[in-house]
């Protein structure tokens, strides 16, 4: 079971898009997540993923330079962009209901450069008053250590080259593609490991 392989932690993969570096005075624009599981086998595969678009909280400041790099257009009426408690809403009750049916404890989130993510995900949170974030405050697992450790990359792209795992940079910088390309690298570093040897739950009990 996926509840005994990381201490009772669901992982799930996170990505966001943004106006900018800072979570506390920047637009959260899009936001997505990949839900995983894990076979009989012990090997994790994606089971689900969803994904918002965000409409800028009021008084949120949007850099330039960020709208440019990720090419998306807060205010274009085809986004059907949400506010954040209903982006988060509709995030959050998928994940929620992944814990609940893993028998997990509560989630983790997984990002590529997870500090980044999580701090959007909290500040969000926190603006829009959402009582029930399924995330861990703080604790998280970052891919770009991961990939760094596995294949000597930190950049996603690179990972998923060396990693033999498909890559379009025409499509990256959607949320939804960048939370499925690091939802496939980090099943297949976990995996890979496993395979090896690495772990096993008759070595590493579940402990609380």
């Amino acid at each position: 079971m996926i509840s005994e392989r990381f201490r009772g932690y669901l992982p799930i993969i996170v990505d966001v898009e943004t106006a900018g570096f800072n979570s506390a005075t920047d637009a959260l624009l899009e936001i997505a997540a990949v839900i995983i599981d894990m076979d009989d086998n012990g090997l994790l595969y994606v089971r689900d993923s969803v994904q918002a678009n965000v409409h800028p909280f009021e008084g949120a400041n949007l850099e330039p330079a960020a709208l440019e790099f990720t090419g998306i257009d807060p205010f274009d009426p085809e986004r059907e962009a949400m506010h954040e408690r209903d982006a988060l809403d509709k995030i959050f009750k998928p994940i929620r209901k992944a814990v609940k049916s893993t028998s997990c404890k509560r989630a983790i989130l997984v990002g590529h450069n997870a500090a980044f993510d999580i701090g959007f995900v909290n500040a969000a949170a926190t603006r829009s008053q959402h009582k029930r974030n399924p995330f861990h405050p703080f604790s998280t697992f970052d891919t770009a250590t991961l990939a760094g450790l596995a294949y000597g990359q930190t950049v996603l792209a690179k990972a998923c080259l060396a990693a033999e795992i498909a890559f379009s940079n025409s499509e990256a910088h959607s949320a939804l593609y960048d939370a499925e390309k690091t939802a496939e690298l980090f099943c297949h570093i976990v995996n890979r490991w496993n395979e090896l040897g690495g772990w096993q739950v008759e070595k590493f009990p579940f402990a609380d």
